[in-house]
């Protein structure tokens, strides 16, 4: 298959994947407490990463540089920033925060432009940014209630989640190429899960917990495509695209969220809606500009 049909079918899946975790963690919530519930999906998917690696022959790279990127990505892409969500969906609607993690491709257009000579950022990324941020306040703007006095705490958090995501994008981006997508997940994913479940248990009241069906699935769920399938594609393609490009994910993965909810739970797709789902279009058209027009210039040097 062709790398480039390679990439797309990637980045689809990465939209379409964490569009749908968002009801997914809500779920999950109104059986769990949210520590337990993100350590029970960081277990089962580091069971499920290491079973995959056994049947491929992956083997887990040890040397210095791949242990301290795994204590990096442990604590800071999985832990704390999970951790953050978890907590912050207890108070936020998962529209508004959605909203709120889209501001991932402002800070990762900053840790970039301090980190990457060899990557600028163009003013046309910048503008895409802008006006898909634009597109995903429009599709919620109706439906929103913002209380600044119950809602502030769980908006920080999501902020501060965000910007730590941005953080390791561009860190693994820079340092963790040498890493396979398969092993950068497999120890970072336990190691979460076994803190997480630590602070649950030292933190949280347990009896809050029931295992119900729901939650199982709920789990399962998060843990199979929220986590081993997407963060592994989202690892492998950060190898071959732009990072800039690869974080505009974040705005698509509402419209996901809005679709899905049309199509399975016959929610109203709204004119407002689909206003909203073209500014973000347009904003990731903008931000591609520049890779689409060398794309075109390409072909059409190939065809003469």
């Amino acid at each position: 298959m062709n790398e480039n049909v390679k990439i797309t079918l990637g980045y689809l899946l990465i939209c379409l994947l964490w569009g749908s975790t968002w009801l997914a963690i809500r779920i999950g919530l109104d059986y769990m407490t949210p520590i337990f519930s993100s350590a029970a999906r960081f277990i089962v998917a580091s069971f499920i990463i290491y079973c995959i690696m056994k049947f491929k022959g992956v083997k887990l790279q040890t040397d210095r540089n791949s242990i301290y990127m795994y204590i990096i990505l442990s604590l800071f892409s999985f832990a704390v920033p999970f951790g953050l969500v978890y907590w912050a969906e207890q108070f936020v609607s998962s529209g508004l925060a959605s909203i709120i993690f889209a501001s991932l491709p402002f800070f990762v257009i900053v840790f970039t432009y301090f980190s990457f000579k060899q990557e600028s950022i163009v003013p046309a990324q910048v503008a895409g940014v802008v006006l898909g941020f634009l597109g995903i306040v429009v599709i919620f703007s109706e439906n929103l209630h913002l209380s600044l006095s119950t809602n502030m705490l769980g908006l920080l958090a999501l902020l501060i989640s965000a910007m730590i995501q941005a953080g390791i994008a561009v860190i693994v981006k820079k340092w963790g190429k040498h890493l396979n997508p398969l092993s950068m997940n497999f120890l970072p994913l336990i190691s979460a899960g076994i803190i997480m479940l630590v602070v649950s248990f030292a933190t949280e009241d347990l009896s809050r917990i029931h295992l119900t069906s729901k939650a199982v699935l709920s789990v399962l769920y998060l843990a199979s495509f929220g986590t081993v399938a997407s963060f592994t594609t989202y690892y492998w393609l950060m190898k071959r695209i732009n990072i800039v490009i690869l974080s505009l994910s974040s705005f698509i993965t509402p419209i996901i969220a809005v679709i899905l909810g049309w199509m399975i739970l016959d929610e109203k797709l709204s004119l407002q809606t689909l206003i909203g789902s073209i500014l973000v279009l347009v904003g990731i058209l903008f931000a591609n500009f520049s890779g689409l027009k060398k794309y075109l210039l390409k072909k059409s040097f190939k065809n003469d």
